[in-house]
């Protein structure tokens, strides 16, 4: 059977899209985007002006995410793979690429200004990816359009600082020997580097803030959250949100971070006696332990300071 008469037979069936997430993306394809598996269809091109406005609009994205990308690169380059940045229309915006495999790549349309969405182009692994919230792996036969079934894709997508997607990170190849276990390797290196550059994007938002780490189990990333000196959560990452439970409201309603990780003191009305104790601990470790100079930056006296440590049991 064709590759195209298999998708229209496969996607025309509700109970195939309802197990599976590719024919569920074959079907949204047919349906909602009207294309067919057999056109010889290339992705859509920005025009150059398109194409630097998307880019300016991505700024803090593309630098964040340059170190990540040339790094990785570095690891798949030779072994004839292309690296797509997106944003989150599946636009791509910077690419990586070995001279030798320019000509395939850019016939196929893996270049900068094309847009990888499922409108434009079908189940691929950008656009299926950003359509599916979530990691995929869009091997050959599984793209809808058969003049793409020579590709194999890895891609993840990445979330901005409020947990939102903002861009896509792809790994593609045309190699006939890229099986499922390479393919699985590049998803697991693909996820990584999203999962970095995600990281470097918070931190970007919530610059001067201090970030913790939020210990996630076996199957998902850590999640990162920004506080404030106060100890007030700023932001969370979205695996943070998922494991704290936490949204935009929450955040705005001005939670401790103690509270949300299970670190508020056991006796009531202690919570003062803690924060006076810390903010008197890092005074003095700031000072060396030098009292007097201790004193002076708290603008009290040497004896002041002294009964204030005998109280709160600093030495």
């Amino acid at each position: 059977m064709k590759h195209s008469d298999h998708v229209q037979a496969v996607a025309h069936h509700t109970s195939a899209a309802a197990s599976s997430p590719v024919a569920a993306s074959w079907r949204r394809c047919l349906t909602v985007h009207g294309l067919s598996p057999e056109e010889a269809r290339s992705p859509l091109r920005l025009s150059e002006q398109e194409f630097r406005a998307a880019r300016e609009k991505s700024g803090h994205l593309i630098e964040e995410a340059q170190g990540e990308l040339d790094r990785l690169f570095s690891t798949v380059g030779k072994a004839g793979c292309c690296l797509l940045l997106t944003d989150e229309n599946g636009i791509a915006l910077e690419r990586r690429g070995a001279s030798g495999d320019d000509n395939d790549f850019r016939g196929l349309g893996l270049w900068s200004g094309t847009i990888w969405s499922e409108a434009s182009v079908g189940t691929n692994g950008i656009g299926t990816a950003i359509a599916d919230e979530r990691a995929v792996v869009i091997q050959r036969d599984q793209h809808f359009l058969s003049c793409n079934t020579a590709l194999s894709c890895a891609t993840a997508i990445i979330r901005d600082h409020r947990g939102q997607i903002a861009a896509a990170i792809d790994i593609s190849t045309c190699r006939e020997d890229a099986g499922e276990m390479a393919m699985l390797l590049l998803s697991q290196a693909v996820r990584d580097a999203a999962s970095r550059i995600e990281a470097n994007l918070f931190r970007r938002a919530f610059n001067g803030a201090r970030i913790l780490l939020v210990p996630a189990d076996s199957k998902s990333n850590p999640g990162l959250i920004a506080i404030d000196r106060d100890d007030l959560v700023l932001g969370a990452t979205r695996a943070a949100r998922l494991k704290l439970n936490l949204d935009d409201r929450r955040i705005a309603s001005g939670i401790p971070a103690a509270d949300l990780l299970n670190e508020t003191p056991i006796g009531q009305g202690e919570d003062l006696l803690d924060a006076e104790r810390a903010a008197l601990r890092r005074v003095l470790s700031r000072a060396s332990g030098n009292v007097s100079l201790a004193a002076d930056t708290l603008g009290i006296s040497r004896a002041t300071l002294y009964r204030k440590m005998k109280k709160l049991s600093v030495n």
